[in-house]
């Protein structure tokens, strides 16, 4: 056993460790840290011993005390539904209109519909609700099937060509690249660009004006201000679902994509729908 080497400065001895000339002390812990250590010690072994603690196969200890944290978020949420019981009651109980008409009803279900929005649609109309290709923009007065309370409750219910919901809302316009030529399809995107004040060829408008009269006005009207009731778009403003140049809007007249949204009622149920419809319908373009 090797003799302890004791500093010549200190007088304390070392621990035999040297590194470049250096050498580490041998001093005791002092007596206030060695009791705060040993204090942590106890304390770690009775919290492990009152609280849940060491992992088991399929649960954990549960602890002297029966302490759950998960209890207790499970207590809260009960608290927060029992809160909230009165607002959804009335909810189901009455229309979209009479929500809207009750200031604190709408209050609540404008809130409770955001965070349902935030869930379930944003994946498609974006968190802003502002949309993007081929998803509408929420926010604008632009409406395909009516932006009033009930027609966007109707919308959200039942979604748009969802062909498992009986009462979906349902319009299809025809591919007119078996009907119409090549230049006759340029000739109508280039009127019904015209429509909207974008620049279109002068002549090729022309010509296509009797084309969009025999084959689009059923359903666009003949001035291209569009049908509500069959889900046509107005062709005259600056909102275009599927683009705006007139390439954009003949091969939409050529082969026509066909947006889908699903059916809510039957996922989120009667009260989820009409607070969404009520967030939507206060995104600023509900009517």
């Amino acid at each position: 056993m090797s003799e302890k080497q004791i500093d010549e400065v200190s007088g304390v001895s070392t621990t035999g460790h040297e590194w470049d000339g250096i050498k580490e002390l041998d001093n005791p812990m002092p007596r206030w840290w060695l009791w705060t250590f040993y204090a942590t010690v106890v304390w770690a072994l009775a919290y492990a011993i009152a609280f849940p603690a060491w992992p088991l196969i399929n649960s954990a200890t549960t602890g002297l005390l029966g302490y759950s944290s998960r209890a207790d978020v499970k207590n809260e949420l009960a608290a927060v539904e029992a809160a909230k019981a009165d607002y959804v009651a009335e909810i189901a109980a009455k229309s979209v209109e009479e929500i809207l008409a009750d200031e604190n009803l709408r209050t609540f279900a404008t809130a409770a519909g955001s965070a349902t929005f935030k869930v379930n649609c944003v994946q498609c109309h974006g968190s802003g609700a502002e949309g993007g290709p081929g998803y509408p923009n929420l926010n604008d007065d632009e409406w395909l099937w009516g932006g009033d309370i009930e027609s966007i409750r109707q919308s959200i219910a039942h979604g748009i060509r969802y062909s498992e919901d009986a009462d979906t809302r349902v319009s299809e316009m025809p591919a007119f690249r078996d009907v119409l030529q090549p230049g006759e399809i340029q000739q109508v995107a280039a009127f019904a660009a015209s429509l909207s004040g974008m620049n279109a060829d002068a002549e090729m408008a022309a010509a296509g004006k009797p084309l969009f009269e025999q084959n689009c006005a059923a359903c666009h009207g003949e001035s291209g201000n569009g049908n509500r009731e069959m889900g046509a778009p107005d062709l005259t403003d600056a909102i275009w679902l599927y683009g705006s140049s007139q390439a954009e809007i003949a091969a939409q007249i050529r082969s026509p994509k066909h947006g889908v949204m699903p059916a809510w009622g039957g996922r989120l149920g009667d009260v989820a729908v009409k607070e969404l419809s009520v967030f939507v319908h206060s995104l600023g373009g509900g009517e």
